[in-house]
């Protein structure tokens, strides 16, 4: 089966030419990688495809979240640490794209939520990510997600934060999520992912890899909607059988 893998922690960008084939824009372990249009940190905000969304099935797979219908014909992974501004750019253009192929049943999605960005709590990636995991437990990841990414802070995560934007997901809030974030009951399996998305050898996030190969990277794609789409199809993934 044919595997799309969306990666990498971008250390340099050079590294990431020499080591992936051509990845210019991606977080890194340096500096705070945030998105800078949150005003004062605190702006939440939900996916245009929340409503899609909704009743899209979610599994966990040992450190991955698989999303999708268990039959669709192909299978892609997305590595993304949640305090990336380069994810945060990548989930509201081609991510938002997977998603929809998703639901439509043409790909499934593996998320592997690295938390590389979260040194000695500055980023709250790790917060995240638990969240994230507890979202799953709850049968609302990728409306949860969709959310995260779009709520990016300026600033870190933190649980007020994070249960501020599963109130935007109906249905998520309650005494088992909400104690989950706040106990940090998955920050183990955090680690097993970071793990995984470390296995994965990815220098970087966010890149498209199909079958081993580059897709979107250099020219930008991953950031562009359509571009992303026209893409993967030239690659063989969501084009009409």
């Amino acid at each position: 089966m044919a595997r799309v893998v969306v990666a990498g922690r971008l250390v340099a960008a050079v590294a990431a030419v020499s080591l992936l084939g051509g990845a210019v824009v991606g977080c890194g372990s340096g500096a705070d990688e945030g998105r800078p249009a949150a005003v004062s940190g605190v702006a939440v905000r939900t996916s245009p495809i929340a409503g899609q969304l909704a009743g899209l099935p979610a599994a966990v797979n040992g450190p991955r979240i698989v999303v999708g219908k268990p039959d669709a014909p192909r299978t892609a992974q997305v590595l993304v640490d949640p305090k990336c501004g380069h994810c945060a750019r990548f989930e509201e253009a081609g991510g938002e794209s997977l998603l929809k192929l998703a639901v439509a049943g043409q790909v499934k999605i593996e998320y592997l939520l690295a938390s590389f960005l979260d040194r000695d709590g500055a980023s709250g990636s790790v917060r995240a990510v638990n969240a994230l995991r507890a979202s799953a437990d709850a049968g609302k990841f990728a409306e949860y997600h969709a959310a995260v990414f779009a709520s990016q802070p300026k600033g870190k995560f933190t649980d007020e934060l994070l249960l501020r934007i599963a109130d935007e997901v109906p249905g998520l809030r309650g005494p088992e999520f909400d104690a989950a974030v706040k106990d940090q009951k998955y920050k183990g399996w955090v680690g097993e992912a970071e793990k995984g998305f470390e296995a994965t050898g990815a220098q970087g996030t966010p890149m498209v890899l199909v079958d081993g190969a580059p897709v979107g990277s250099k020219d930008g794609a991953l950031f562009e909607a359509g571009a992303f789409v026209r893409a993967l199809k030239g690659v063989g993934v969501g084009s009409s059988a």
